[in-house]
């Protein structure tokens, strides 16, 4: 059986409508992207029509919707497309925005899946990316708490908890498929309480919400007359923002979520703790013979296996698995086998080599070479020793000409064990 292949969509589709908390209209229009580009938001509103990946790097708000972008580019309410797109297993899309926040249309993410429906969701070649995970973990971020175990696929177990005569405590557990989802998620529509209108209204949120595109609940039952698509649709809808917030990985997930008082802010913590514990299955960004050819280091000195993730000129993920068969174990404690804390930060820095050089592609890097310049706050948290896979973030704060300074975090099974600043140069040789 050969491997799933990444998808895109074949046809153009559109939804036009109001924003939930900006007010503001929009329409959104999906169109087919190559394999390998992402989920990629392009706002047509502004000048030179911006582009802002659909990733956790670029979540800028979770306070009661998932935003993301940065001043005026920000993108609010995505979280319901997002759940659309995770659901047809769409890889690559570019999303046409005229204004500042997705529609809410009725509330539920029904519109956007139907919508991705017509646009005939289909494969685009290339390897997507699969987060499986291989051993329980759990998240805690504020009052939302998760469990996460192995799974063949997407299953969710969620619990909620309201003191009120419509909600209560209510659990539901769903299999995440194309067609489970538009059985069982997508029509479950956003819900609010009307004794919070004021306070939010005085936050600038929820300019646009009315009863046509929400749930409101006042303390007896449903405001203005409502009725309930489930009994247990709240339930549902807090199921279906986590797939839209996982989205934000790039990945297709492979995990039991079992969530308990979910929130945007919880799910965007859960996403990050997935990229960083979960095996990552798919295709490599960058193989070990394109980084040989940007790097000049070799062995025993070549400390990157793989390249995994690469944003633009912005970040880099990079991969060090280290074994008992590294040359410094042999005289760096024998008896009791640690890496050398320098090393892990030489090979932080030969990632970021990668990210600085990745501003020369298209020229030719063989006469250049990069040169560090300072560290600064070099931590390191925990001993790093054979069998570990050291997973490298790290972010470009600035670069001018060519000097650039980089923060890095290096990762062991979604524990920190090292992070540093640093500044770094290209040089001709």
């Amino acid at each position: 059986m050969s491997p799933p292949a990444r998808r895109s969509i074949r046809k153009t589709a559109s939804v036009r409508g109001t924003g939930l908390h900006t007010g503001a209209a929009a329409e959104a229009t999906f169109l087919p992207a190559p394999a390998g580009q992402g989920v990629v938001f392009r706002r047509t509103d502004l000048p030179g029509r911006p582009e802002v990946r659909a990733r956790l790097t670029e979540v800028q708000a979770v306070e009661r919707r998932t935003a993301i972008g940065r001043g005026e580019t920000t993108i609010h309410t995505i979280e319901h497309l997002l759940a659309a797109v995770a659901a047809h297993e769409i890889d690559d899309l570019t999303i046409e925005l005229s204004g500042p926040e997705l529609p809410i249309l009725d509330g539920s993410v029904q519109p956007y899946y139907e919508a991705l429906a017509r646009a005939d969701p289909g494969d685009v070649g290339g390897e997507p990316v699969v987060l499986a995970v291989q051993a329980p973990f759990t998240v805690t971020e504020g009052d939302a708490s998760y469990v996460v175990a192995p799974a063949p696929a997407l299953r969710l177990t969620v619990t909620i908890e309201w003191p009120h005569p419509l909600i209560g405590r209510q659990v539901g557990t769903y299999e995440v498929t194309p067609d489970a989802f538009a059985r069982e998620l997508a029509p479950a529509r956003t819900f609010g309480f009307a004794h919070e209108v004021a306070a939010l209204k005085a936050k600038g949120l929820i300019k646009g919400a009315s009863g046509a595109n929400a749930i409101v609940l006042d303390e007896h039952g449903l405001a203005n007359g409502g009725q309930l698509r489930w009994p247990d649709e709240f339930v549902r809808h807090k199921a279906a923002d986590i797939v839209g917030d996982l989205a934000l990985t790039g990945a297709r997930i492979r995990a039991h979520v079992i969530a308990t008082r979910p929130s945007h802010g919880g799910n965007v913590a859960l996403a990050r703790a997935l990229s960083r514990t979960a095996q990552r299955l798919g295709a490599p960004a960058m193989d070990i013979g394109r980084i040989m050819d940007w790097l000049p280091h070799r062995y025993p000195f070549l400390l990157v296996d793989r390249i995994v993730e690469i944003e633009g000129n912005k970040r880099i993920v990079g991969i060090k698995n280290v074994t008992i068969n590294e040359p410094f174990f042999q005289g760096h404690f024998p008896g009791h086998p640690i890496m050398p804390g320098m090393l892990i930060i030489e090979a932080m820095a030969q990632v970021g080599g990668m990210l600085l050089m990745s501003h020369f592609e298209g020229q030719n890097v063989e006469d250049k070479v990069m040169y560090f310049m300072s560290l600064d706050n070099v931590k390191f948290r925990r001993p790093v020793v054979p069998g570990d896979q050291i997973r490298f973030e790290l972010e470009m704060l600035s670069f001018r000409g060519k000097t650039c300074k980089m923060k890095g975090v290096g990762y062991v099974e979604g524990q920190v064990v090292a992070e540093a600043e640093m500044m770094a140069m290209v040089v001709d040789k």
